[in-house]
């Protein structure tokens, strides 16, 4: 009997010791905050969710990674400069964003740096081009892992059809706060007016402004179509998001959990682009079908000629002269 007992004894000691071992192989996994400022059913959210999945599963659940969605953790700037000094450890920001903290961004606000999506691409997805940019602000505390298609950029307006620069004679048209953009705005002959995105509803429908310019999500998402009626398909800027990851949270994981972040970012870039494409393709049929926005193709040809300027300028500036050459030549790569 006394066997029996002390048996019993050290199998459920066995037990708790187990328990505690495993409690302490979970203690141990890396976890990781991830922040944007998206809502949950954005597809640069669900594209995270996938990121934040494929990691977990390679690692054998030995990384964690908790998104902060919604803006909960500030602003794109803010929460830049969270994973700057590693309160953060993983951020999406728009590249506009990037601007700030390192210039080669710029190029993303530099209107035709991209004849079209497919150029644009080509370029995202060139070796070259991709070691410089998200590498280049290690020094300063973060890194790039992936982009996300946030979209090409079209102009919109309450209720004037444009076809030509002409047409933009004395429009009104509200950008972001970027000295590129409205200088844009400017060669296309247009009055370019700064404001925060969150006033461009208000703004369009009392005619504080005749116009503004985003992709088509802009028009459901944010109920844009209501007010603005004409969407023409200009195509000036392509400009993505970054997923930027602290470079100390980065360099301290191991090579293997290193691999595995780097391949989980560029696959869920591949997921992004589906539901990239899905979300376009609703949001167009919701705004033409049920708010009445119409869609007009135009030739590109005159506005893509009136900044030629500013491509002169980014191509001579000393700040952006080397990405701007970089990828000019990455257009030309086989």
């Amino acid at each position: 009997m006394k066997k029996s007992v002390i048996t019993l004894f050290t199998v459920l000691v066995l037990i708790v010791l187990a328990g505690c071992q495993g409690a302490s192989d979970q203690s141990k996994a890396i976890e990781l905050k991830l922040a944007h400022n998206l809502p949950l059913d954005h597809p640069v959210h669900l594209s995270l969710v996938e990121f934040t999945r494929l990691v977990e599963e390679k690692s054998d659940e030995e990384i964690k990674v908790k998104i902060y969605p919604n803006g909960q953790l500030g602003s794109d700037r803010e929460v830049t400069e969270l994973t700057q000094t590693g309160a953060v450890d993983l951020a999406k920001v728009s590249a506009s964003q990037l601007e700030g903290f390192e210039s080669d961004y710029s190029i993303f606000s530099l209107p035709y740096a991209f004849e079209d999506y497919e150029t644009y691409e080509k370029v995202m997805n060139n070796e070259k081009v991709t070691d410089k940019l998200y590498n280049q602000t290690e020094d300063i505390g973060f890194i790039a892992l992936t982009y996300y298609n946030a979209g090409q950029r079209h102009l919109y307006t309450k209720d004037r059809e444009v076809h030509d620069v002409s047409d933009m004679k004395g429009l009104k048209v509200r950008v972001q706060p970027s000295q590129t953009s409205v200088q844009m705005i400017n060669a296309f002959g247009g009055i370019p007016t700064a404001m925060d995105y969150g006033e461009v509803y208000t703004a369009i429908q009392s005619g504080v402004i005749d116009a503004a310019e985003n992709n088509e999500t802009a028009l459901v998402g944010n109920n844009h179509g209501e007010v603005a009626k004409y969407f023409m398909y200009t195509g000036h800027q392509i400009v993505p998001d970054m997923v930027i990851m602290n470079a100390n949270s980065f360099n301290k994981l191991s090579d293997n959990h290193q691999q595995i972040i780097r391949e989980a970012a560029q696959e869920s870039t591949s997921f992004h682009e589906g539901v990239w494409a899905e979300t376009i393709q609703e949001q167009t049929d919701i705004a033409k079908n049920e708010l009445g926005v119409n869609f007009i193709e135009l030739d590109k040809t005159p506005f893509i000629e009136a900044v030629q300027p500013l491509h002169e300028q980014y191509s001579k500036d000393e700040k952006t002269k080397d990405i701007y050459q970089l990828i000019q030549e990455a257009k030309q790569d086989e």
